[in-house]
């Protein structure tokens, strides 16, 4: 892995808080994501099943966790499946855990390999009653794929018919929302590599760039300070290519006067990073251009504001919705009739931003967190609202990522990459 290791002690901690909350004479197992195949003998780059890793910090395909703190021996309590390495396999595909370095990654201490998982599976299951499987219940989740997962599910229901069934997601979503202090260190990490590249960024903008040449710029930064890469695609939007919402093509020119809004961040350990800024081709924003980015900064730094233990997201939204609705109204965009009229359930502003203001982040950047559920102290949200001018040619969007602390403002783990106009253009004129 590029990252540096990571404290054992995170997953010991994140088992435990698991464990807690299982059934009496319960199993859990958690499997790798598959590595999925392109054509010929071309593959995806491998990306681990998130679960697994936040209760082992095993970032390895072909591997699987089981947990059964009733178990009648201590040693089957925390057992990790791998599969086995040797001279061969590290020839051509590189070192492999072996037992030894699994605990040291894990802290788990019986280790053995994936050939005798059904064996060892057997004499459990003949001390359990229930078993807890992974489902993605995720709200963004669309699954077309078969996973790993998935087919372990069905293998399992057709082996032992006889055992209940219990879901780990809920209780994941819940644990995997509230952050471990290494957890905000490795994404404050994240957020500084993403730092480097949006600055390399300033230095390098000038009209006639291309997109895919500044997605260049990111991906060199990112992965020269052990990155990875991207958090995800990323979206780097010239002119009116901004107003398409997940534009993802990059392949334009970038034509003086016109802005170029960045949504792109960097990971790190597994850990995402998600930052929004809107920068001017020419270095300099126009009177227009300038009033809407301070209204969707103003927006954005109000919104930040209501990030407190106990907020509610659905009634955040709607907060946020009413100021953004007064900056609006300041631009000319509406008038006090679109918002008499307005629809309940479509208010007038929603014509010109038409997305939520925030979202959990973490191990995913889309992360895991029940939304009906108040706000707690350490879970992590972006806050990125935007103004989106199809008949003005741009569009801005602005996005940080904060920690809600137990009292007072959220903490930025962005506060040092730059935002305000002036300085950026500052830096874009250096």
């Amino acid at each position: 892995m590029k990252y540096h290791p990571i404290d054992r002690n995170l997953f010991i901690k994140n088992r435990a808080k698991f464990t807690a909350q299982m059934k009496p004479k319960s199993v859990a197992i958690f499997n790798s994501n598959d590595i999925y195949p392109i054509s010929a003998d071309s593959t995806m780059p491998f990306a681990q099943h998130r679960d697994i890793f936040y209760l082992s910090g095993v970032d390895q395909e072909e591997s699987i966790l089981l947990l059964f703190p009733d178990a009648p021996y201590e040693h089957q309590r925390e057992m990790l499946f791998l599969r086995e390495t040797n001279e061969h396999i590290a020839v051509w595909e590189g070192e492999k855990l072996t037992k030894e370095r699994a605990f040291e990654v894990s802290g788990i201490k019986t280790v053995y390999w994936l050939t005798e998982f059904e064996k060892v599976l057997f004499e459990l299951m003949t001390h359990s009653e229930t078993i807890y499987i992974n489902t993605n219940e995720h709200y963004r989740a669309t699954v077309e794929t078969e996973t790993r997962e998935a087919r372990f599910v069905k293998w399992w229901k057709e082996k032992y018919p006889a055992h209940n069934v219990a879901k780990s997601n809920p209780i994941l979503q819940r644990l995997r929302s509230v952050k471990e202090n290494v957890e905000l260190e490795l994404i404050q990490k994240a957020c500084d590599i993403t730092e480097k590249g949006f600055r390399r960024v300033l230095n390098f903008v000038q009209p006639e760039v291309t997109e895919y040449e500044i997605e260049a710029e990111f991906a060199h930064e990112f992965l020269r300070n052990r990155s990875k890469g991207f958090a995800y695609t990323p979206i780097i939007a010239s002119g009116n290519n901004a107003n398409v919402l997940h534009y993802i093509e990059n392949n334009q020119v970038c034509k003086a006067g016109d802005l170029i809004l960045l949504d792109v961040a960097a990971e790190y350990a597994n850990y995402s990073s998600d930052m929004t800024r809107t920068i001017p081709v020419s270095g300099r924003f126009t009177e227009r251009q300038k009033a809407v980015y301070n209204a969707v900064l103003r927006v954005k730094n109000e919104a930040t504001q209501m990030l407190t233990p106990g907020t509610l997201w659905k009634q955040y939204h709607i907060e946020v919705g009413k100021v953004m609705t007064s900056e609006l109204l300041g631009l000319g965009l509406i008038d006090k009739a679109d918002v008499q009229n307005e629809k309940p359930d479509w208010p007038a502003y929603k014509k010109y931003f038409m997305h939520g203001t925030s979202h959990h982040m973490g191990l995913d950047t889309h992360d895991y967190g029940i939304l009906t559920e108040p706000m707690q102290a350490n879970m992590v949200f972006t806050v990125e609202p935007g103004i989106y001018i199809p008949a003005e040619g741009f569009g801005i969007r602005l996005e940080d990522n904060v920690v809600i602390q137990e009292k007072g403002s959220p903490f930025n783990l962005m506060r040092n990459i730059p935002i305000e106009v002036e300085e950026i253009e500052n830096l874009m004129n250096a």
